[in-house]
């Protein structure tokens, strides 16, 4: 008896060791990630940490943010190397282009305004019409877009990044492989973008410090508005003010040219003409509005709410007239430009880049 127990204890650790043995064996040890440098972005105040989204397959690195910046200004990265993810995502207008629709390679428009990339990774859908799930999957989308970057596929782009020694170098170094890759391309532009944050704006030092001299009291008033007669938090929500759903607001409802929206991913008639709520912060800068660019002000928006939209079969109920007088919407727009903030100021354009 004694010795049926002592093999079955015996056989029991063999057997875990195979496990482990086999574990370290079949596991993907990524030695290249462990030699770099960790990176921890500081949440500022206002925002919400624990809605800061980083995937388990892409953490952020010194490394890879710093290839991810270089591939976002890089106008080499296009078919005639006209055109940068930064062409239409310019710093000084808070990662916009201050366009009412963006412009690509060869001058061509697209029928969208370029959304700020700030905040981007407290948000999961991305662009207008929530085509790609991930930052990762935004990060790549325009490559291979006829009237952006005017490549025909991302193996063009992959081409193209593999002409130069130091991007081999250091995709090299950052993913630990010679063999380059569109994901590789959208990691780490999705890290770079990561660092592009707002908050510990005015608004959040009056709203959590308590500090009463942040804001001016038409600010104040507004915030009032905001969250009260206005109803704008119904959508602009959370601490990045964005419920991350998509809405028809009536825009576009009154021309001839209907952009469909979230309608052309989803197929859903419940779609059609929505749109993407965006975060509000920094919305002093990202003029003009919507995701046409139709409205020039920030009065020009609180107008087209202020009379509840333009009626269409599938408008958002939530959009009704508001009745807002003009010193009303004097300040709710006080209120909302309150909203600059700090985070992503640091970002400096390159002045070279690797060959």
């Amino acid at each position: 008896m004694a010795g049926t127990i002592l093999k079955i204890k015996w056989l029991t650790i063999f057997m875990f060791l195979g496990a482990v043995f086999s574990a370290l064996i079949t596991s993907p040890m990524n030695t290249n990630a462990a030699s770099q440098n960790s990176y921890k972005l500081k949440i500022p105040l206002g925002l919400d940490e624990e809605a800061f989204k980083v995937p388990q397959d892409n953490p952020m690195t010194k490394e890879k943010i710093e290839l991810g910046r270089l591939l976002f200004f890089d106008k080499r990265l296009s078919a005639n190397n006209t055109i940068a993810c930064a062409s239409c995502h310019i710093p000084e207008l808070a990662f916009t282009d201050g366009q009412s629709v963006s412009s690509g390679i060869h001058h061509l428009q697209g029928g969208r305004s370029a959304p700020t990339a700030i905040n981007r990774g407290f948000s999961e859908a991305q662009f207008w019409d929530g085509r790609a799930p991930m930052l990762e999957d935004q990060s790549i989308g325009p490559f291979a877009n006829p009237i952006e970057h005017g490549f025909s596929n991302h193996d063009e782009l992959v081409a193209k990044i593999s002409m130069f020694d130091g991007y081999k170098k250091m995709f090299k170094n950052v993913f630990g492989t010679d063999n380059i890759k569109k994901e590789h391309v959208g990691k780490a532009i999705a890290s770079f973008q990561r660092t592009l944050i707002s908050g510990n704006s005015p608004f959040d030092r009056f709203d959590y410090d308590g500090d009463q001299k942040a804001i001016s009291e038409s600010a104040k008033r507004g915030k009032i508005l905001f969250f009260d007669k206005a109803r704008c938090n119904l959508c602009h929500m959370g601490t990045n003010f964005s419920d991350e759903k998509f809405h028809n607001i009536g825009v576009g409802w009154d021309g001839n040219a209907l952009d469909l929206g979230r309608y052309n991913v989803t197929k859903d008639v419940k779609d059609l003409g929505a749109f993407k709520t965006p975060t509000l912060r920094e919305i002093s800068k990202t003029a003009p509005y919507m995701h046409d660019g139709r409205f020039a002000t920030l009065e020009d928006v609180i107008g087209h709410y202020n009379k509840g939209g333009v009626k269409n079969p599938f408008l958002d109920n939530q959009v009704i007239p508001l009745n807002l007088s003009r010193p009303e919407i004097k300040d709710l727009v006080a209120m909302l430009r309150s909203l600059e903030g700090e985070g992503w100021q640091h970002v400096k354009v390159p002045t070279e880049f690797p060959q």
